[in-house]
């Protein structure tokens, strides 16, 4: 499996708890019982897999690389995924304030709550369709196969903490817990 395909498979993941957070939000909207902690538990995923992991993947060895093989840091593409990514950590953080002020009591939260977590939903949807669809396309053109293969090598480093441990199967399985969770609310 080539750097960009281990990248669109982390994509069906993350689009997952996507779909997840989408079908929460609308419970909680309708009126639904759905527990506050749910939306920490998917800023959890979004910070240590969608960003922590992932980002980190593109950002620290795919956009380099591409950036070597000619692609401009500035502007499209690999600017306007930057950018996003930084969005989506804003988006982020507030949803995870927003549950701890709920869990804390202020029930006005809950507007900022849904607000950030539809937001965020909205901006990882196309931002994936544009990595898929136009970005990593383009590195598989750009980037040599033998470059390739130490790309894969430095993705499976950054996937494991400094104590050597894989955290991918933890958040596989956040994700699908997180996912049986929201068919059960919905």
């Amino acid at each position: 499996m080539n750097p960009t395909q281990v990248l669109m498979k982390e994509h069906r993941v993350i689009e997952r708890v996507l779909d997840a957070l989408e079908k929460a939000t609308q419970a909680l909207e309708q009126g639904k019982p759905v527990r506050t902690a749910f939306f920490l538990e998917v800023a959890d995923f979004i910070r240590g897999f969608a960003d922590g992991c992932h980002h980190q993947k593109e950002e620290d060895v795919l956009f380099i690389a591409m950036s070597k093989a000619g692609v401009p840091v500035q502007g499209e593409p690999i600017g306007v995924m930057l950018q996003e990514h930084e969005q989506g950590r804003q988006y982020s953080r507030a949803m995870h304030q927003s549950a701890e002020k709920i869990i804390a009591g202020d029930a006005s939260a809950r507007q900022d709550l849904t607000a950030s977590a539809q937001g965020y939903v909205a901006l990882l949807r196309q931002h994936i369709a544009k990595e898929d669809q136009v970005l990593f396309p383009l590195a598989d053109r750009l980037i040599p196969a033998p470059q390739q293969q130490q790309l894969q090598q430095d993705f499976d480093r950054l996937e494991h903490t400094q104590t050597g441990e894989c955290l991918h199967e933890k958040y596989l399985s956040l994700a699908a817990a997180l996912q049986a969770e929201a068919e059960a609310a919905a």
